[in-house]
């Protein structure tokens, strides 16, 4: 209802103009965010929340934009884990998770993918053994976002290798800081660290971290995808304690990321650093390449467009669902045709990199990220497949490993 939701947004604007003081710390504002229920309004009201639909929701993120002031605490915790939590959970688990994850104090990552277990996650080998009132862990995840920043990890195990593949696995929170979990960056070519691969050696999980029920992990694991692909973060600083962000003064904070919290909403501007670039270089006249231009930025434009219609969506009540996926692939088309016009645009210059180069160096950057965008929250073939079986109704593609024990597969990298 726009006439509520209005009322909402000019609520939460009232409360952030009150409170919002860029000399506070960044551990003092998100303590007082927690508090208020502003941070996670989606949340129930016991759990740091205020209880309000989504499209209430929506309204108030808008609302941290207007003021200026930085957002809740945006690790893959608090943006997939909480609400997984509060979703399968027991009180236990909500007790003394969502509060570390309100307040700001954890940083956590999701180990799901594997080598051999990516587009078909229910393939995944990493296996957890019960030992008393703790599981033994062995295996290997990778592409794991953030995990050398992490203090507690979403881990999916197969805990049942009997089952058929869907139907034996369990999921967990793990501890990081433990023997037998080495984490190491993966340097990628556009010189992050972002991923990474974990190897887990007889690392332990106590049994009452199971989220919701033993064998039960991939309905739970899909509650966390849902909500890792349909976004809507409000930019803000990062979590936990290694990033050492705590203790930061959030204005700050604030105005160092004020350029990137435009850029985390989908609303890049990269096709204006396109075309500036095309007019440095005096290419702007050539009639291919203002065709170029003119498709970069229609898709720009479209992506936009998107993201309003999106959060339009979120204002009826539409939740995380499948339509996430159509979203992903156009930012993924849109990370792939900003490589290709940039690159034509720079020419030879595209071989050099750095601050110095035409466009400051964010296209060569944009390009060699590029690949990433098509991997990072699932792949756009597993998009596809979303999109195909539960937005336009087609058939799956057959399975014939579907009801077949685990343990009797040849997949991935099993072997005998």
């Amino acid at each position: 209802m726009p006439g509520e939701d209005d009322g909402i947004r000019a609520e939460a604007l009232a409360w952030l103009r009150e409170n919002w003081d860029p000399d506070r710390s960044v551990r003092d504002w998100w303590a007082l965010l927690a508090e208020s229920g502003w941070g996670f309004p989606a949340w129930p009201r016991e759990w740091f929340g205020r209880g309000l639909r989504a499209e209430q929701a929506a309204a108030v993120r808008e609302a941290f934009f207007e003021v200026g002031a930085i957002g809740p605490p945006g690790s893959l915790g608090q943006r997939l884990g909480g609400p997984t939590l509060l979703t399968h959970a027991r009180k236990e688990l909500l007790e003394q998770f969502l509060p570390e994850l309100a307040f700001g104090r954890e940083y956590w990552c999701q180990y799901f993918s594997e080598p051999g277990a990516g587009s078909d996650l229910a393939g995944l080998q990493t296996r957890a053994v019960r030992d008393g009132d703790e599981w033994i862990i062995n295996g290997q995840k990778v592409w794991t976002s953030g995990a050398q920043y992490a203090d507690r990890g979403m881990l999916l195990a197969r805990t049942d290798p009997d089952a058929p593949k869907h139907f034996g696995l369990t999921f967990f929170v793990i501890d990081l800081n433990q023997p037998g979990i080495e984490i190491r960056p993966l340097h990628q070519m556009n010189d992050a660290h972002g991923f990474n691969e974990t190897f887990f050696t007889d690392a332990r999980v106590s049994n009452d971290r199971i989220v919701g029920q033993l064998n039960g992990g991939w309905s739970v694991a899909l509650t966390t995808l849902m909500y890792e692909r349909f976004g809507g973060l409000v930019p803000s600083a990062q979590p936990g304690k290694k990033l050492a962000m705590l203790d930061m003064r959030a204005g700050d904070v604030a105005a160092g990321r004020a350029r990137g919290e435009r850029e985390g909403m989908g609303i890049t501007n990269i096709a204006a650093t396109v075309t500036d670039v095309a007019r440095k270089l005096e290419k702007d006249s050539d009639a291919v390449t203002r065709q170029r231009l003119a498709e970069l930025y229609a898709a720009e434009e479209v992506q936009r467009i998107a993201g309003l219609r999106s959060t339009a969506a979120r204002r009826t009540g539409e939740g995380p669902g499948p339509g996430g996926s159509v979203g992903k692939i156009a930012r993924s088309n849109l990370s792939r045709l900003t490589r290709e016009v940039g690159m034509e645009v720079l020419g030879s210059n595209g071989m050099l990199v750095g601050p110095e180069t035409p466009g400051g160096g964010r296209l060569q950057h944009a390009a060699l990220s590029s690949p990433g965008s098509s991997i990072a929250g699932g792949t756009d073939e597993i998009q596809h497949n979303i999109i195909g079986e539960r937005v336009l109704g087609l058939p799956k593609e057959p399975r014939m490993d579907a009801e077949v024990p685990f343990r009797e597969l040849k997949t991935g990298t099993q072997r005998d």
